[in-house]
């Protein structure tokens, strides 16, 4: 686990950042990796690196890495990354059979040997969440990769002459070609989604994100890079036949050698645990083999049904060490203005600040790596609410424009029909309407058709649910990336793994979702009946929750950033500016996307 940054530069272009620079936007990422730093430079390309220590703690898994040197001393190719191979000893295993020796225990190793034999192709047989960046100083070639998911970001940015890659978006923008102007669109985008990436959109206007299951290789042999584009990894289209019983084996099976295989670490590892089903499930199956876990909840209070009381008869049952990691109002409020000037964009959902607390928590105690159980309602059909209104949609019972703009509005924080009372004239007129918004959202609708195939036609819920997974997993996935992160902690995902995803997706919709059943029995079908021996029956039949905090009680206090925020006025109208700053308890919809914005425009010069 790290971050990493890179400037690839054309042949014969110089490059416009000097040594000093770089290193100081290498370490403005820190936190990603406290352990130890790292540097290459050659006449093409600087990669640098900051490594959090999780597999083979030694020196020998510094980055950036190089393959061994040829005969004249020049090592081919490079490679920076981010991340963890679950099946790094099937990997290591086929390449020893094909005479390749290994001098490290790390998977960045194992890396780097798989893409020097098999290519691109590489990627098709790793399992595992990552970022990579990998240099091949022979063809003049950089290639950027991303895991099928999303798990770990990565962000670029061109230049003219230069191709600009890191870990967090900030970084690329602190690029002195690149700069930190704000894109409008997303603004706009931000207050209706509350996603800071949609697709390749980010915040800034001059930086892009590669999407998950993408690769971009970057030619640097002529005058300009010239950089193509590669979505690498489709889910699975099929449809497994088969009732409940033998579904319900399968996930048993795949999701807890999941668990098992997101384990592996040389340092201290622990469960974020909620008092749900999913972080039960994790917890369950990784106790089996973990005698000693520790596990850790956050919340706001430890009343008779919230999450910490729940989690901690889950605990009690289970026998971990269990631990809490509190959040009042001032914390909120203090970690919520730190956490915006540290990542250098916006808040997604309140609970990012406790995941952070608990991250910070359980770092403290000596845990490095924590699994959590993100995914799995994206997966297995864990929103009743949206989901019951999707099967409305699909009955013809809601009328919208389409698939499209059906999810985008009946999840709006900021709905776009307000945004004319809201957006200052000029601003509302230059974006076009959030025109580009609404397309987004039809075009990836219609991509999980076009991926769905057959199962469209027969199962039409099936693309709601997809659709949670192409767009609102990556951006939990985000969320859990950058709070966890923050505190020096790998978060690990499970469920969110392309193992367990190309199963579920590979399930008629009604073995994951009921719409005519209650929730929340109704949902995640499969997965209850998978687990019903693990988990206790008062999981099995609390409603959904994931470290909530009272966040709309909590809205006050940022009166001061809000009136003098010159992001906000040069975005939204004044009367709105004065309501949030009056009464942001009663409009918390536009004042927790508003405040974060606020926030974030100080650290962009706004």
């Amino acid at each position: 686990m790290c971050g990493f940054v890179g400037i690839a530069t054309a042949r014969g272009a110089p490059t416009s950042v000097d040594e000093p620079t770089f290193l100081a936007m290498r370490d403005a990422m820190s936190h990603r990796g406290p352990d130890d730093s790292g540097f290459f430079r050659d006449e093409r390309v600087m990669l640098g690196h900051r490594r959090l220590t999780v597999i083979d703690t030694t020196d020998n898994g510094r980055q950036p890495m190089q393959t061994p040197p040829d005969e004249r001393g020049v090592s081919r190719f490079t490679i920076v990354y981010n991340g963890e191979l679950y099946n790094d000893r099937e990997i290591r295993e086929e390449l020893a059979a094909r005479g390749v020796s290994f001098r490290t225990q790390c998977d960045t190793e194992t890396l780097l040997h798989a893409y020097t034999t098999w290519g691109v192709e590489a990627f098709w047989r790793v399992r595992g969440m990552f970022a990579v960046a990998i240099y091949d100083a022979q063809l003049g070639t950089v290639t950027l990769v991303r895991d099928p998911l999303g798990v770990k970001p990565l962000y670029y940015a061109h230049t003219g002459t230069e191709l600009v890659f890191a870990s967090e978006p900030g970084v690329v923008a602190s690029h002195p070609s690149v700069g930190r102007a704000p894109n409008w669109r997303m603004v706009s985008a931000y207050m209706t989604t509350i996603r800071t990436v949609l697709g390749e959109h980010t915040m800034y206007e001059n930086v892009r994100a590669l999407r998950a299951g993408q690769l971009l290789q970057c030619d640097l042999s002529g005058a300009k890079p010239v950089a193509r584009l590669v979505d690498w990894w489709q889910s699975v289209k099929a449809q497994r036949e088969g009732g409940m019983r033998e579904a319900a084996l399968l996930v048993s099976t795949t999701v807890r050698d999941s668990v098992h295989r997101h384990l592996r670490a040389d340092v201290p590892i622990c469960a974020l645990l909620s008092g749900g089903l999913d972080s039960t499930i994790t917890t369950g199956v990784a106790k089996e083999t973990h005698a000693d876990l520790r596990t850790y909840a956050a919340g706001a209070d430890a009343g008779p049904d919230t999450d910490m009381s729940h989690a901690q008869r889950v605990a009690d049952g289970f026998g971990t060490t269990h631990a809490e990691a509190r959040v009042d109002e001032d914390l909120f409020r203090s970690s919520w203005q730190r956490m915006v000037e540290q990542q250098g964009v916006p808040l997604s959902t309140p609970n990012e600040i406790a995941i952070n607390a608990v991250a910070m928590r359980l770092r403290e105690d000596g845990c490095v790596v924590t699994i959590s159980g993100e995914g799995a309602d994206e997966l297995f059909g864990g929103y009743a609410l949206p989901l019951a209104a999707a099967a409305r949609y699909v009955a013809g019972e809601i009328d919208a424009p389409g698939p499209g703009a059906f999810e985008l509005a009946s999840n709006a924080w900021a709905p776009i029909e307000s945004k004319r009372q809201l957006l200052l004239p000029e601003v509302w007129d230059g974006i076009g309407h959030d025109g580009w918004l609404v397309d987004f959202y039809e075009d990836e609708f219609r991509a999980v058709r076009e991926e769905t195939g057959e199962q469209a036609i027969d199962d039409p819920l099936q693309a709601h649910l997809r659709f949670l997974r192409r767009v609102n997993l990556v951006g939990l996935l985000q969320r859990l990336d950058t709070a966890t992160m923050l505190a020096s902690v790998e978060g690990r995902t499970p469920f969110a793994d392309a193992t367990v995803a190309m199963l579920a997706e590979g399930m008629p919709s009604v073995l994951k979702f009921d719409p005519a059943g209650e929730p929340p029995m109704s949902t995640k079908r499969v997965l209850r009946e998978a687990f019903m021996g693990l988990v206790p029956e008062h999981v099995m039949r609390r409603d959904k929750a994931s470290f909530p905090l009272p966040f709309t009680q909590w809205m006050g206090g940022h009166e001061d950033a809000v009136r003098s925020s010159t992001m906000l006025r040069q975005c939204l109208q004044p009367g709105v500016i004065e309501l949030i700053a009056t009464r942001p308890s009663e409009v918390w919809n536009l004042a927790w996307p508003a405040i974060n914005l606020a926030y974030w425009g100080r650290t962009i010069g706004l």
